[in-house]
């Protein structure tokens, strides 16, 4: 067996332990299944009046956002799991067991790509409850949500290096706000692009996650046809002209300079 499937094989019986954690801890699940349920009530009933998308419903305008938000939100629960098995002394007993260094990692951005998914399904179901409905077919539809998970996969790893990094989960949580809340109110997720100032909308042109909701909402129908009347011009930025591209290349990104970076903070966390 070579390192590659070693690394696989053992990383899923981490995932697999993790999953059973969260199964006997059933209360992380239903937290963190909570709070996007009441942000999609929330912008849907309050601000779903006030902000006008010509040419689509607010709500279906509102969904692709939340969808982001939420797995980015959901991502940061790997590095809080391994700032916790850290402080519990579990990353000295894996180490002690005959498996692969790499087993760790790949098993707790697996199982928390698992509770995403968990949690991507229960949004749907609240989504169709308020007015969202996917307007593309079966395969469109499938497209958008595998860019979700897989853009939720890239982001763990990020989560991951800052766990890793600082070992106290009460400091995992305070990090993870600050670059998950720019990330996703500095984009297209609740209000469109046009209403940002001239000074500020490159930088949410440029922000990975409006690349990723754009395609998303792309690939679900989510969008006005075009000819809407006051319909403002589609920005030229390239992000937006070529979204599903611009999310495949952010999410490669991600995966090149943080696996690295994550890998190598483990070694150093675990020898510490």
């Amino acid at each position: 067996m070579n390192a590659f499937t070693a690394a696989l094989a053992d990383g899923a019986v981490v995932a697999e332990r993790n999953l059973i954690k969260i199964k006997r801890l059933p209360d992380l699940l239903v937290f963190t299944t909570v709070q996007p349920v009441m942000f999609v009530l929330l912008f849907a009933y309050v601000f779903g009046g006030a902000i006008d998308v010509p040419g689509v419903d607010y709500r279906e305008f509102l969904m692709a956002g939340i969808f982001v938000q939420t797995v980015a939100f959901g991502s940061t629960i790997t590095g809080t799991g391994l700032a916790d098995d850290l402080q519990k002394g579990i990353i000295d007993r894996f180490r002690s067991l005959p498996m692969s260094r790499a087993a760790v990692l790949v098993g707790r951005t697996t199982s928390d790509l698992v509770n995403n998914l968990i949690v991507v399904v229960v949004m749907s179901a609240c989504g169709l409850l308020v007015g969202w409905r996917i307007r593309e077919d079966v395969l469109s539809a499938a497209a958008g949500f595998a860019l979700l998970l897989l853009f939720s996969y890239a982001l763990s790893w990020i989560s991951a290096t800052i766990g890793l990094a600082v070992r106290s989960v009460e400091v995992v949580n305070n990090a993870s706000f600050l670059w998950v809340f720019p990330l996703t109110f500095l984009s297209n997720a609740f209000v469109p692009l046009e209403g940002y100032a001239p000074w500020l909308r490159p930088v949410a042109e440029w922000n990975p996650v409006t690349a990723v909701i754009a395609a998303v909402r792309d690939f679900f129908g989510n969008v006005p046809p075009p000819g809407t009347p006051g319909l403002p011009p589609p920005s030229d930025a390239w992000p937006l002209q070529h979204p599903v591209i611009a999310s495949l290349g952010w999410i490669a990104l991600i995966l090149a300079v943080f696996v690295p970076l994550a890998i190598r903070q483990y070694r150093r966390a675990a020898t510490r």
